[in-house]
């Protein structure tokens, strides 16, 4: 079964961009058709264009546009959304409609480090000042609450003495590269 995907993402798009390369070189059913980004000047969109994807521009009051996502989403045959670094909330009309059909990946392990504010670097320097041994991704569908979904995957990585919240993001986006592609397609796998 062929699955069109759009990709959610705000800032520089680097996992949106492994996401379509991992599909593109399996020769996978799974496509990238789509990609939205909530600010007009986010990385992502010359990655996009790069890559030759569609991407659109949809402004934070205008994702609570339940007419204007719903037939942007039909005109591609959205089946599947992937956050990657998306910042806002996703709005309950979108979480209905694709009920268990959104997943997110976030540089932590959930429940730790979850919630609103709580992304990126704000995640490494929280678990670097807290003393944390340990940190890592979790993967998780999205409901209505911030982080709060089923967790779906979890990978984890050492977190030591020494290191800077920048060596803690390293590590992290090392786990987002290899695992995201592979967990949303045994997740579409099923």
């Amino acid at each position: 079964m062929k699955h069109k995907i759009a990709i959610l993402a705000s800032g520089s798009g680097s996992n949106a961009e492994n996401i379509f390369n991992y599909f593109s070189e399996i020769k996978s059913s799974i496509e990238i058709s789509l990609i939205i980004t909530n600010k007009s000047d986010a990385f992502v969109l010359k990655r996009a264009e790069k890559l030759n994807i569609p991407a659109v521009v949809i402004s934070g009051k205008d994702m609570k546009d339940e007419s204007l996502v719903t037939e942007l989403l039909k005109k591609y045959e959205i089946d599947f959304i992937v956050l990657a670094g998306y910042l806002l909330k996703i709005p309950d009309f979108l979480i209905r409609m694709y009920n268990n059909k959104i997943v997110n990946i976030h540089p932590a392990l959930l429940p730790s480090y979850g919630g609103k504010g709580m992304y990126g670097d704000n995640v490494h320097k929280a678990v670097v000042e807290a003393g944390e041994k340990e940190s890592g991704i979790t993967i998780h569908y999205v409901n209505e609450n911030y982080d709060e979904g089923k967790i779906i995957f979890q990978a984890k990585c050492e977190v030591l003495p020494g290191d800077t919240y920048e060596d803690v993001a390293s590590k992290v986006h090392k786990l987002e590269y290899e695992y995201f592609p592979k967990v949303i397609a045994e997740v579409l796998s099923k």
